[in-house]
């Protein structure tokens, strides 16, 4: 596979090149403790306009998730594209796997850039990290935006059937798919009009670019997700806050966002 020509491999450097194009340089953070977090930032950073930090969820890295949305944001704001710890150019050899220590890292990068006031945008469990972000550094972050984020679930909820998967285990592998039948089946709950046919040679091809490193430590991000996971435990925060969400969401129901939304 690595000696053939990889439609994803490519795919990435068109998004880097979109990336570049469109205002932002990729940087990356030695946050010191064996912890590196890469980010793609402002080429310039203008002090007269606000700024936005996007944070991707679970599956590709940053720019796949993001790609198409940043042209319309770039004019208005300065914007902060991180990798999350474990995806992309971004690891720890630190063993924590919890969202408040991902949202410590993406604190102390944006610390490095100098920079203050934030709004943040979190998608899928971007938006555990933007939420965890917001209760850990009221100051610093102004608004938020949580897309499709089940910050309000519970360990029981799985236990309860709420979810399409049975533990967080089954989840995992299904989230980081080994194979093109779980890479079928995910794209089948992660999408509402999903692709009508994968070719088995693409699936592979995606699963070795994306799917293969920090294996282990990403399904240890999903355990620590759930495990003891209790709603009466989550902090409020106090920033305006949107909720956006899909009503046929079959990763994080939409009753989430309900309960979410009367916490």
């Amino acid at each position: 596979m690595a000696s053939c020509f990889s439609y994803v491999s490519s795919r990435n450097k068109c998004y880097q090149y979109s990336f570049s194009r469109a205002g932002l340089r990729s940087s990356t953070s030695d946050l010191g403790d064996g912890t590196v977090l890469h980010c793609w930032i402002p080429q310039t950073h203008i002090d007269t306009k606000p700024t936005l930090l996007l944070l991707h969820g679970i599956g590709a890295n940053a720019m796949w998730q993001w790609d198409r949305f940043i042209d319309r944001f770039i004019p208005r704001f300065n914007v902060y594209v991180p990798d999350l710890i474990f995806f992309g150019d971004s690891y720890t050899t630190r063993p924590d796997r919890s969202e408040s220590f991902q949202a410590s890292c993406v604190m102390k990068a944006m610390d490095g850039y100098g920079v203050g006031t934030v709004t943040v945008a979190g998608l899928s469990y971007g938006g555990f990290v933007a939420y965890s972000l917001a209760a850990q550094f009221k100051e610093r972050i102004d608004r938020v935006v949580l897309i499709c984020a089940g910050v309000a679930l519970e360990e029981k909820d799985v236990e309860d059937g709420m979810f399409k998967v049975r533990d967080p285990e089954e989840a995992a592998t299904l989230l980081f798919p080994q194979s093109p039948s779980m890479l079928r089946r995910l794209l089948q709950l992660s999408f509402y009009k999903p692709p009508i046919w994968i070719p088995s040679c693409f699936a592979m091809d995606y699963i070795h670019v994306m799917c293969k490193d920090y294996l282990q430590e990403r399904k240890e991000l999903v355990e620590a997700l759930h495990k003891g996971r209790r709603f009466s435990n989550l902090a409020k925060i106090t920033q305006p806050t949107l909720i956006i969400w899909g009503v046929e969401d079959q990763v994080f129901p939409v009753e989430l966002a309900h309960r979410l939304q009367r916490f």
